[in-house]
């Protein structure tokens, strides 16, 4: 049988995206300052998730600043 999903989980200190068609992503700020994850804050050692909805999710876009994200999506 083949593997039709693929995990991905990777440490991000540079700005980018989670790209379109993801099935599920977890973010964590593992760094010291404030990120911003799809245009909304998200504090130093906080986490959150998009969950599997049934369908792909669109692309979210992420910015650690000055901190650091732990990102696991699957597509």
């Amino acid at each position: 049988m083949d593997v039709l999903a693929e995990t991905i989980e990777q440490v991000f200190s540079d700005a980018g995206e989670i790209p379109l068609g993801f099935l599920f992503a977890s973010v964590k700020n593992i760094g010291n300052s404030p990120v911003m994850v799809n245009g909304i804050p998200l504090a130093a050692g906080d986490a959150k998730s998009y969950p599997f909805v049934g369908k792909p999710h669109n692309a979210k876009s992420f910015d650690p600043m000055d901190s650091t994200l732990h990102i696991m999506y699957i597509i």
